[in-house]
């Protein structure tokens, strides 16, 4: 059985089979973490926060209420420990459930059920050189009394003789050199697994020899580790979200990866132009190129190419800004050290090259500013000829740089070209924050502070600029298409203004507090995602435009940081009006728990339809005697639908519904609620009123005509004609013509006339 939790206070009993809720039972509180134990399917065991004390949780045993229907109410929960702490890898359940252990902080505390006894322990707070000896995770054997502890400081602690309250006894093992993530007893208890931040995974043999093995490079630090029941592979979750699968003999087997989950996404949510995959922070030091459509990473970049330390405070170099060239054949990356004195950075210009396939490294650019840079953008013109191509970047030293491309006279260089800095603006010795070109490229705008300038792209000359006093400018880009003589700019104080480029007046301006203001490249439309009140919220305008087409209030409950259009290969077919502004783009954004989301045009039932994240059984069978056996009564099955439409006059229900689909090809685990799907399921069997068989026009027909046996036998003859569908004209092409009702009962009239009288003549 399997059974989930949620913090709106329900546990769910699902059917591993059919992937649906069998019971829903309402405890009325946070649930945080569900524990099952084997054998025990009338009792759960929940962490709930302890009412009235706001980091306070209890571990509660729930029993699960018996009766008919499917939601029910569990109304008694009995506390077994006080004081737990909220991460599930803080609590274990010891020797096939006879005691729970939990730890937090400096104490240990294990419960014994059958005694009902309760021992404390604790260990000394004293800090090490690698850290303190603050409880980080717990894991019990399976058979015997034993219980592991992992530590702040790197060690392993395994307690013993625990029953008695002071003579209890502990051994330490120690090898790595941070903290102790989690740790997992393999089903026997013959051995120990150990993760951490070293991202390797160590396995401890007979704990008391202290024989350990090592599976090193696993990429990024170890979350959480974990076992099969038939003790065959272990598997662990990293801190970048990725899962590998590990063989019992400590083999890498698989990896199972989509978005790497970063740090920081310092980068920005960014589109190759090539792949249009989204491209942003990685592995550290790393880009990665994820690809949306299949939810998988194209490659890994490597900027930095530096070899990563995992240690809590040391500075390392980082990868913090990124851009594109108009057609991706050039990309900018900056790298960043932070010191105390003057901070370390690094300007670098790659060329993708068509034999590789990949970015190769054209120039390094050390210090190119004195201060962080804190924007760059290329000019999206033409990139055929090199002349129009330009980079342009801000920084914290009150200027901005414009690089462009130039012949290299080192005859020892392996490129012909190389970049260097052409052009230095500033004004008024404000710091440069933001920059952008107009479509065409005539254009620059760049924010200082509280002022836009707008700067002429061939001569560098200073054209206008634009201030709005009550509030430092956090975005501003150029409107595009028909709206491209609009500059528009949001403030840190909650403005978004727009400023009109031929009258050089502000055109408008809202009172909203955008975080994110990103323009459709393909179309007019500009999103703007403001944060106000806990919510974050959407709206998508046409600077021209007096209103927005479209606002969607609590988007999420996070905080969305990123947004990005990523356009489509084929424009879509949109249904209604409200959403033609993603008729050419998709929009993404990230919020600051690392969520990718987007908004979708269709309807509910519509997304229903398997996507290529979903399984198609017919494509995934193996060639075995099952699958050949399945596919001939697949067969079977078919030619009996195809007879059985033969004797049914009229169209079969539709069998490429969303909900047959839906129902055939989703995992269990993904489907949704029965009560969703039973209605969308039903209605896909239903048959149009207007496609009736004939069979249903007769029994129609019977019943407005005399109930005689002389009728009924030529309604009879009547089906039968219009049920022959192998009448030789059709098979010419030619359809025989039906009669409707009012005809059939016209005729009925003329066949039941007395024309007896006509022999007379």
């Amino acid at each position: 059985q399997l059974y989930s939790s949620s913090l709106d206070g329900t546990i769910k009993l699902w059917d591993f089979m059919d992937g649906i809720p069998i019971k829903t039972f309402t405890v009325g509180s946070k649930l945080l973490a569900l524990y099952a134990l084997a054998g025990s399917e009338d009792s759960v065991f929940v962490v709930t926060p302890k009412s009235g004390e706001g980091d306070a949780f209890q571990l509660v045993s729930v029993k699960l209420t018996k009766g008919a229907g499917q939601d029910l109410e569990a109304r008694e929960l009995s506390v077994v420990l006080d004081g737990v702490a909220a991460s599930p890898k803080c609590i274990a359940f010891g020797r096939e459930g006879e005691y729970v252990a939990s730890v937090k902080e400096l104490n240990l505390q294990v419960y014994f059920f059958k005694q009902k006894q309760l021992n404390r322990f604790a260990v000394g707070g004293m800090k090490t050189k690698s850290g303190n000896s603050h409880f980080t995770c717990i894991a019990c054997h399976p058979t015997e009394d034993c219980i592991a502890t992992g530590h702040a400081d790197g060690k392993i602690r395994l307690w013993r003789n625990f029953h008695h309250q002071k003579e209890y006894t502990f051994s330490t093992l120690h090898w790595h050199h941070d903290t102790v993530t989690d740790l997992a007893f393999s089903v026997e208890g013959s051995n120990l697994l150990s993760g951490g931040v070293e991202s390797v995974l160590v396995l401890w043999h007979n704990v008391s020899d202290r024989q350990k093995d090592f599976l090193p490079r696993l990429g990024s630090p170890i979350e959480y580790i974990s076992v099969s029941p038939d003790g065959a592979l272990s598997c662990t979750l990293h801190k970048d979200n990725r899962i590998t699968i590990i063989n019992s003999n400590l083999r890498f087997s698989k990896s199972i990866q989509g978005l790497i989950k970063s740090a920081d996404v310092k980068t920005g949510l960014v589109v190759d132009p090539r792949t249009k995959a989204l491209v942003l922070n990685g592995e550290p030091g790393h880009l990665q190129f994820y690809c949306l459509q299949s939810d998988q990473q194209l490659f890994s970049l490597d900027i930095v190419q530096r070899q990563y330390i995992h240690q809590a405070g040391l500075n390392q170099t980082d990868l913090v800004k990124i851009a594109f060239s108009a057609q991706g054949k050039w990309l900018a990356t900056v790298e960043e050290r932070e010191e105390a004195t003057d901070p370390e950075l690094q300007l670098k210009l790659w060329f993708y090259d068509e034999e590789t396939q990949s970015f190769k490294l054209n120039t390094r650019i050390n210090m190119p500013h004195e201060d962080h840079i804190t924007d760059m953008c290329f000019r999206d013109m033409d990139e055929l000829e090199d002349d129009s191509l330009v980079l342009v970047t801000t920084g914290r030293d009150c200027v901005f740089k414009v690089w462009v491309m130039v012949e290299d006279t080192d005859p020892e260089a392996q490129q012909s070209v190389s970049w260097s800095c052409d052009f230095v603006g500033s004004y008024h010795s404000y710091q440069a924050t933001n920059c952008c070109f107009s479509e065409d490229g005539s254009l620059l705008a760049v924010s200082f502070e509280e002022t836009v300038t707008v700067w002429d792209s061939v001569s560098w000359d200073l054209k206008c600029t634009f201030c709005y006093p009550t509030g430092k400018l956090r975005n501003i880009c150029f409107g595009r298409l028909t709206c491209s003589k609009y500059l528009i700019g949001a403030t840190d104080n909650g403005f978004l203004c727009c400023w009109n480029l031929l009258s050089c007046a502000l055109e408008w301006s809202a009172h909203l507090n955008i975080l994110v203001l990103q323009p459709d490249p393909l179309s007019e439309y500009i999103a703007a995602i403001s944060w106000l009140s806990k919510e974050s919220s959407l709206f998508v305008f046409k600077p021209n435009e007096q209103w927005p087409i479209y606002i969607q209030r609590n988007l999420c409950k996070e905080k969305i940081q990123l947004a990005a259009f990523v356009p489509r290969d084929e424009p879509e077919v949109i249904g209604t009006e409200k959403y033609l502004w993603l008729r050419r783009s998709q929009l993404f954004f990230l919020t600051d728990t690392q969520e990718l989301m987007t908004l979708s045009t269709k309807s509910l039932e519509e997304r229903l339809t398997p996507s290529s994240k979903q399984l198609a059984v017919e494509e995934t069978l193996p060639v075995t005697p099952f699958s050949l056996l399945l596919g001939k009564h697949r067969q079977q099955q078919s030619r009996e639908d195809t007879d059985l439409g033969k004797r049914v006059v009229g169209n079969k229900p539709e069998q490429d519904s969303p909900a047959v689909k839906e129902l055939l090809h989703t995992p269990a685990h993904v489907l949704p609620s029965a009560s969703f799907l039973c209605p969308i399921f039903i209605n896909s069997l239903l048959i149009p009123k207007e496609n009736k068989s004939v069979e249903e026009v007769a029994d129609e027909v019977e019943m407005q005509s005399e109930n005689t046996e002389e009728d009924s036998d030529e309604e009879r003859d009547v089906t039968e004609m219009e049920q022959d569908d192998t009448n030789p004209m059709e098979l010419l092409g030619e359809m025989t013509c039906k009669l409707s009702k009012s005809q059939e009962r016209e005729l009925r009239k003329i066949r039941k006339m007395d024309y007896s009288w006509i022999s007379a003549f």
